[in-house]
């Protein structure tokens, strides 16, 4: 290979480092753009409500228990009685939640975040053993009156007023769920109650809940069944638990969860949360749905800088092609100049989409570089039909690359694909090429 070639391949070399500048500080950009909206959509949750757990209900009692402990003081032994406070908690029987959502935008400048209305029905019914399950002395317990304790995160996203419904009896909920562990939420307290036979009680309330980004749900019965559906087409499903069954469409998704006390242990982890106070393990076996939306405009506009390097190394490669194939001669300042607007396309594209959505600003940012740099080429070329090809083939690049950046779960194989495409396509047209005389072009 020749000196004229090996200096132009260098030359080309130092070209796509140097443009590599203005690409890592657009995309230092998108990354500070994406935390501004990020604080926002933060502000916003602030200002309405954060996203949403529903814990419950449980059934809990609250009792003193006189202990009688020796004590041994000046050589004597002596006995005393002691008064431990504590409670029980029951978990349902069953659990059902049958629940619709639809989301809305709430702005705030050029940022928007997304909320969303659940309006769920909650019912199920609590199987309490005779005495409270207790079975050692009696007459050490004092009981006081039970209550239903409901488990909300926020509870300034609650949108009715919710009323219990406890067999044939009608109760009001009042604010706070009364124990700390279990959060913020609500209480409805329950009198009267036989508690020297078991009990089979039926519960059933209303809950209308508004909330930001994520809905989860702690399936507490013994046997949990949840069905959700919602307006939103792009549902992440979180948690430690998937749903049994899905469907998904452009209108929507609706999906359903069952759980029991084999897969949840829920029991057990209830039990270490109120004798050693370690509630992570019951607070975290929630499931749910996230309404972010998954591929947003600044992911996109990271994922497509990412290619950045790969659209100026082949539209150089392009201009090479020309240079040794048709024996024209492309100047460095010409190179810089294509590689300055191929750079300038992703700023473009982030500061449009904040405001027009990320398809219109894509189609805006790339059929401008498009036609710029074909207007460009046609003199740089020598040649209005050279000049439109090259637009033409940059303009199906940026197609096949909006496909790729709109792909969930296949972008990774469109990408390889793409790149193994186009190697082949710049094999075939140099099958032939004498690269030791290649550099002998007009200059």
């Amino acid at each position: 290979m020749n000196k004229s070639l090996s200096l132009k391949l260098g030359t080309i070399a130092l070209l796509v480092m140097v443009l590599l500048i203005p690409l890592l500080m657009i995309s230092g950009l998108i990354d500070e753009r994406q935390s501004l909206r990020d604080s926002v959509v933060e502000d916003i949750a602030q200002s309405s409500s954060h996203a949403q757990q529903i814990s419950g209900p449980l059934l809990v009692v609250p009792y003193s228990k006189y202990e009688r402990v020796w004590k041994v003081q000046d050589g004597k032994s002596y006995q005393e009685t002691q008064i431990r406070k504590s409670y029980l908690a029951f978990l349902p029987d069953s659990f059902v939640l049958d629940g619709t959502a639809s989301t809305e935008l709430r702005s705030r400048g050029i940022y928007e975040a997304r909320l969303f209305h659940a309006q769920s029905r909650i019912s199920g019914r609590f199987k309490i053993p005779a005495n409270w399950g207790i079975t050692s002395d009696l007459d050490d317990y004092r009981f006081e009156t039970p209550f239903i304790a409901v488990g909300i995160s926020d509870i300034r996203g609650i949108q009715n007023g919710l009323q219990l419904k406890l067999d044939d009896r009608t109760l009001d909920f009042a604010a706070g769920s009364k124990l700390d562990w279990l959060g913020g939420g609500v209480h409805a307290v329950v009198d009267n109650l036989d508690s020297k036979a078991e009990m089979n009680m039926a519960y059933a309330f209303d809950l209308n809940l508004q909330g930001t980004g994520q809905l989860h749900v702690l399936p507490v019965g013994r046997s949990s069944h949840v069905t959700l559906a919602a307006n939103w087409p792009h549902p992440s499903f979180v948690g430690n638990y998937l749903p049994n069954s899905r469907e998904i469409d452009a209108t929507g998704f609706k999906a359903q969860w069952q759980t029991s006390f084999f897969s949840t242990n829920l029991e057990e982890a209830l039990t270490r949360c109120i004798n050693i106070q370690n509630c992570a393990g019951f607070q975290g076996r929630a499931f749910g749905v996230s309404f972010v939306d998954p591929v947003d405009q600044y992911l996109k506009s990271e994922r497509a800088i990412k290619y950045a390097l790969l659209f100026i190394a082949l539209t150089f490669a392009g201009f090479f092609l020309f240079e040794v194939l048709r024996n024209l001669s492309v100047h460095p300042i010409q190179y810089a100049l294509v590689g300055a607007a191929l750079a300038l396309f992703y700023l473009l594209l982030l500061s449009l989409s904040e405001h027009l959505g990320f398809g219109l600003a894509y189609l805006l940012s790339a059929g401008g570089c498009v036609l710029l740099i074909g207007f460009y080429l046609c003199h740089v070329l020598h040649s209005m039909g050279r000049g439109l090809g090259f637009a033409t083939g940059l303009a199906l690049l940026y197609a096949l690359l909006y496909g790729l950046l709109s792909a969930e779960d296949y972008a990774l194989l469109m990408g390889a694909l793409l790149l193994f495409a186009l190697l082949g396509v710049f094999m075939v047209l140099t099958r032939r090429l004498d690269w030791y005389r290649a550099g002998q072009v007009r200059t």
